[in-house]
C-alpha cells in the first residue's frame, strides 16, 4: 500500500496563494532575525509543511509543487529524479544508477532501495586488459563496455510504486515538458560542455544532442532542448518502467551496443531488477543513523567512523582545531583501510557488516590512535583501496510533514558519464564499470588501487560511496543528508553529521562549512580552503601531511527541529542548488 500524501490537494486561488507566501515570508524573516541574534553567518531556508533540497533550482521547483499540490516525499522525488536527468544530464540520469533512502515515521520503517548498475552477464574479469594483462584504462572509461546495466528508472518507478501516490506518467510530466520546451542554460551547464567538448565531439550522437547544428557549443542563457529524451521519457510514460528494459528504449540501447561490439544484450536489461534491503544502522550519542547498506560502502564506514569518534567530546574540542581534525582523520583512515579489506556486493561477497558497525571494534580502533601522533597509512594496515566515483554524482533531499523523508543519491560516474549518447534515445551511458578493479594493484582514474573482492563478475554490482542518510532523533525524522564527491562522499556527509550533532550549527552553515578528508592512501589530508594556516602547521607537527584541494561534496540537506519546522541547507559548492520550503 502506498503512503498516505502529506495532505488533501490544494485549489491554487490566489488569495491563498498570497496569505501562505506573507505567512512564510514573516515565518522566514522571523527566523533569519533569531539566527542573527544569536551570531549565525549562513541562513538556511526554512518551510512548515515541507522542504527539498536538490542540485538544480528547476528540479527544486518541481519538488516543491508536487509537495503543495498534495503529493508526498516519495513522489516530490521520484519527479525531481527524472527532471534532473533533463536539467543536469552530466550527473542526473535514466542512464546510470544510484540509492535510495526512505523513512517513515508513522510505521517506523527505514528502507533503502538499491538501484546501483549491475555488469552485463556477458562480462569476465580481465575484460579491461591487455593480452599481456596490463589493464587499458580508456576501455573501462571511455567506451561502449564502460557502462552498467543501468538502474535508474526501475528504481525510481520502484519508489512510487510502492512508496508515493503519483503515476508514474504524472511524474515524468514536468521532465517530459523540460525536455520538449527545454530550458534556459544556466552558466554552470555551458561551461561542463566546455570543459568536456573533446570526449563529447567524438561522438555522433553525443554531438547531435550536446552541440548545435554547426558544431558550435552551447551558451549561457540560451535555451536547450533535448526532443529525443522527450520521446524516450514519453515512452515510459506510456507504457511504463518495463518499456526502458524491454521496449523501443531497450531496442536503441542494443542497437547502439551491437554497432560498437559491445556486451550489454536485450537479456541484461530485461532480467535488471533494483532490489530493497536493510539500510545500516547506527547511533551517535543518542540518535540513530541510517545509510545506505553494500554494494555502498557509505553506510558501513559512516557509522563506523561515528563510533570511533563518539569516544571524544568533539563539541569541546571544536569546530575545525586540529586536535578534531587530527582524530577525524585518524578515523577515517581506519574506515578506508577496512573499505579495501572487507566492501563489495553482497550478493557475491560476506561483508562483515556488523563487526565493522560494533561500538566493541570502534573501541579496539579507538585505542589505536595517538592524541598527539599521526598513525601513518603503512602502520594501518596493508591492503588495496578500491576505486570510487566522481564528483559528477548528484544528491538530493525531500520531506513532507506526514513524517516522510526521502534521500536520494545516483549518478552515471564520470562527468557526463562514458560520453557516449544513445542514439535517437537522447540519453548518456553510465561508466561504473570503472568503478570495478581491472585488475588487482592497478590505479582506476583517481589513482586508487583495485582490491580482489569488487572484482568485475557477471550481473554483479560495482562498489559504491553513494551515502544517502537519514538521521532520526527519538523515532522522528531529524537530518537528512548526502552528497556527491566520489570517496569524500562519506566524510561530506560524516561532517554535516558531526557539523548539525557536535558543534549545534543551523543546516546552511553545516553544509557550507569548510571540509577535509583522508581515504587512508594517499597518506595525506585534505582540505579546502577555511581551514587556517596555524591549523595546517599544529596538524604538520603532528606528522600529518596537508593538501590544499578544491572544495568536496555538494551536501543538498534538510534539518528538522522539534517543533516540526523544516530547514533546508543548499551547498553554496554547486552554482545551481536549491533548497525550498513550504
Amino acid at each position: 500500500m502506498p503512503w498516505p500524501c502529506s495532505r488533501p490537494v490544494k485549489h491554487r486561488f490566489v488569495t491563498l496563494l498570497a496569505t501562505l507566501c506573507i505567512t512564510a515570508a514573516f515565518s522566514a524573516c522571523a527566523l533569519a532575525q533569531s539566527a542573527i541574534l544569536e551570531g549565525e553567518r549562513f541562513h538556511p531556508e526554512v518551510g512548515e509543511h515541507g522542504m527539498v533540497a536538490t542540485s538544480h533550482y528547476l528540479a527544486s521547483q518541481i519538488a516543491h509543487d508536487v509537495l503543495a499540490d498534495g503529493g508526498n516525499a516519495v513522489d516530490a522525488a521520484v519527479t525531481a529524479g527524472f527532471a534532473l536527468a533533463v536539467t543536469q544530464p552530466r550527473s542526473g540520469n535514466i542512464g546510470g544508477g544510484g540509492f535510495m533512502l526512505i523513512s517513515d515515521e508513522k510505521s517506523g520503517k527505514v528502507i533503502a532501495i538499491d538501484y546501483r548498475e549491475k555488469a552485463p552477464s556477458k562480462a569476465y574479469e580481465t575484460m579491461f586488459q591487455d593480452e599481456d594483462g596490463n589493464a587499458v584504462p580508456e576501455l573501462s572509461r571511455y567506451t561502449h563496455n564502460a557502462s552498467g546495466v543501468p538502474g535508474t528508472v526501475a528504481g525510481l518507478a520502484l519508489a512510487l510504486d510502492k512508496y508515493g501516490t503519483l503515476s508514474l506518467a504524472e511524474a515524468l510530466a514536468p521532465a517530459i515538458k523540460l525536455a520538449d520546451e527545454g530550458f534556459v542554460i544556466p552558466p554552470r551547464f555551458a561551461e561542463g560542455i566546455r570543459d568536456a567538448r573533446e570526449r563529447l565531439e567524438k561522438w555522433d550522437s553525443t554531438r547531435k544532442v550536446f552541440f548545435k547544428p554547426d558544431g558550435s557549443l552551447y551558451r549561457a542563457g540560451e535555451r536547450f532542448r533535448q526532443p529525443d529524451l522527450a520521446a524516450t521519457l514519453k515512452r515510459i510514460a506510456e507504457h511504463g518502467p518495463r518499456e526502458f528494459y524491454e521496449g523501443e528504449t531497450a531496442k536503441l540501447i542494443v542497437a547502439e551496443m551491437h554497432k560498437h561490439d559491445a556486451l550489454m544484450s536485450a537479456e541484461d536489461l530485461a532480467s535488471y531488477q533494483p532490489t530493497i534491503r536493510e539500510p545500516v544502522h547506527g547511533t551517535y550519542r543518542g540518535y540513530d543513523v541510517y545509510a545506505m547498506s553494500p554494494p555502498s560502502s557509505g553506510g558501513a564506514h559512516i557509522v563506523q567512523m561515528l563510533n570511533i569518534l563518539e569516544g571524544y567530546d568533539i563539541g569541546a574540542m571544536g569546530f575545525n582545531s586540529a586536535r578534531t581534525i587530527h582524530v577525524m582523520s585518524e578515523a577515517m583512515k581506519r574506515a578506508y583501510a577496512d573499505r579495501a579489506e572487507y566492501l563489495g556486493d553482497t550478493d557475491f561477497i560476506d561483508v562483515p557488516l556488523e563487526g565493522i558497525t560494533s561500538k566493541a571494534y570502534a573501541d579496539e580502533l579507538r585505542s589505536q590512535i595517538d592524541l598527539d601522533r599521526a598513525t601513518p597509512s603503512s602502520e594501518i594496515a596493508a591492503g588495496n583501496p578500491l576505486p570510487y566515483e566522481s564528483n559528477e554524482t548528484t544528491h538530493f533531499s525531500i520531506a513532507d510533514d506526514s513524517g516522510l523523508a526521502v534521500s536520494n543519491t545516483y549518478t552515471i560516474n564520470f562527468s557526463y558519464g562514458s560520453g557516449i549518447v544513445v542514439d535517437g534515445a537522447g540519453f548518456l551511458l553510465n561508466n561504473e564499470m570503472d568503478d570495478f578493479s581491472a585488475k588487482p594493484g592497478t590505479p582506476n582514474a583517481y589513482g586508487l588501487i583495485g582490491g580482489e573482492a569488487n572484482k568485475i563478475e557477471p550481473e554483479k554490482r560495482m562498489l559504491s560511496s553513494m551515502t544517502p542518510t537519514i538521521v532520526k532523533k527519538d523515532g522522528k525524522n531529524f537530518l537528512i543528508t548526502g552528497s556527491p564527491g566520489g570517496s569524500r562522499i562519506i566524510t561530506t556527509t560524516l561532517q554535516v553529521v558531526m557539523n548539525v550533532i557536535d558543534h549545534g550549527m543551523n543546516i546552511q552553515s553545516a553544509v557550507s562549512a569548510p571540509r577535509i578528508h583522508d581515504q587512508w592512501l594517499p597518506d595525506e589530508i585534505r582540505i579546502e580552503d577555511g581551514i587556517s594556516p596555524d591549523t595546517v602547521a599544529l596538524l604538520e607537527a603532528m606528522g600529518h601531511k596537508v593538501s590544499r584541494q578544491e572544495a568536496m561534496g555538494a551536501a543538498q540537506s534538510i534539518l528538522i527541529g522539534d517543533d516540526g519546522t523544516f530547514t533546508g541547507g543548499a551547498d553554496p559548492r554547486r552554482s545551481t542548488s536549491s533548497a525550498m520550503g513550504l
